[in-house]
């Protein structure tokens, strides 16, 4: 929940962000204005979340990244200045980002996720964690369920990228356009008038997501209309999971056919068709693209505003950018358990 939503925007406030109170409205800014933020991750991907969520006007955003910032890390790493190479990514971030946004409270956090207990993330409103293995994923997920803290995750692979999304139960409200009811008075033409309505979406742990039985028949059925994606991003999960590390551009033929074997591998445990993920794919998820950290953030981040201030329909609850076609789409998946 976030935190003191009556305290009222300051003078400053409203002047900086009026563009998006006309947009939004102004109790959407005060819900942003109250909203604390833990970005896990300040690569590519992370550092364009972190740019758009302070620009927003939220209170607080913390970047936690306990690594070293690379020569790679800066051809997409935008916040963290190049001479500042070998030092703690996370700090190396600090200022640009806080020039972004005077108004917003950013600090930096050098500690390893692992280390991170349940008090800690009590911290928080929401969670975004990027650069994790799949058990720290469901972990902080299971973490942020039991404290009623919005959770989002995904990553960057080169051309490829995924979001997943667990706002729980999650009410909302938008506007509609509807057609009024009756004739009129025969003389007017009736026009369309926008209505403001309240909803109410159920969301899934990420371990329900990632549950589905694809031997069910009404679960296979959509496999041959449905894209790979979201098992490109299981087999890129347990890469993660199993190495501790994206696909590194440094070793690129042994990565591609590592991947090659865990799509196997992942395919079978998953009881899916083996051609369901074509193997041409792999030589298209190493590093991290610019362009993409800019579409994929772009749209958690646009998630993130749209949880917090509790407008528009939210996506629910995966969102994947496919490497061959440049194409966004939001899948739903969850196990019927």
């Amino acid at each position: 929940m976030v935190a003191g939503q009556a305290n009222e925007l300051t003078e400053d406030e409203a002047e900086l962000y009026d563009r998006q109170i006309r947009l939004w409205g102004l109790e959407s800014q005060k819900r942003l204005r109250n909203s604390r933020i833990l970005i896990i991750g300040v690569k590519g991907f992370g550092a364009e979340i972190a740019k758009n969520i302070i620009l927003s006007g939220v209170k607080s955003v913390v970047l936690l990244d306990d690594g070293v910032l690379t020569e790679e890390d800066t051809c997409s790493q935008f916040l963290a200045p190049v001479e500042l190479v070998g030092s703690s990514r996370a700090e190396a971030s600090l200022m640009r980002a806080q020039a972004l946004n005077p108004m917003v409270n950013i600090t930096a956090d050098t500690s390893r996720i692992q280390e991170k207990n349940e008090n800690f993330f009590k911290n928080f409103d929401v969670v975004i964690a990027t650069e994790c293995t799949l058990s720290e994923l469901k972990r902080i997920n299971q973490i942020c369920r039991g404290n009623n803290i919005k959770f989002f995750c995904g990553d960057v692979y080169g051309m490829f990228g995924y979001i997943f999304a667990d706002l729980q139960v999650h009410q909302y409200v938008e506007e509609v356009t509807k057609l009024p009811s009756g004739k009129g008075d025969g003389k007017k033409k009736l026009e369309p008038v926008k209505i403001t309505v309240k909803d109410t979406a159920n969301f899934v742990s990420l371990s329900k997501a990632l549950g589905v039985d694809w031997s069910k028949p009404e679960n296979a059925k959509k496999l041959t209309k449905m894209d790979y994606s979201y098992f490109l991003m299981r087999v890129l999960l347990e890469f993660r999971t199993k190495y501790n590390r994206k696909p590194d551009p440094k070793n690129r033929m042994a990565d591609i056919d590592t991947l090659s074997s865990l799509s196997k591998t992942v395919l079978t445990s998953l009881q899916v068709p083996q051609d369901k993920i074509p193997t041409t794919v792999f030589s298209n998820v190493f590093a991290e693209i610019s362009p993409v950290c800019a579409i994929v953030g772009g749209v958690v981040s646009q998630e993130i505003v749209k949880a917090v201030s509790q407008r528009e329909a939210p996506h629910n609850n995966f969102f994947f950018f496919n490497p061959d076609n440049f194409c966004g789409f939001v899948e739903t998946h969850s196990s019927s358990d």
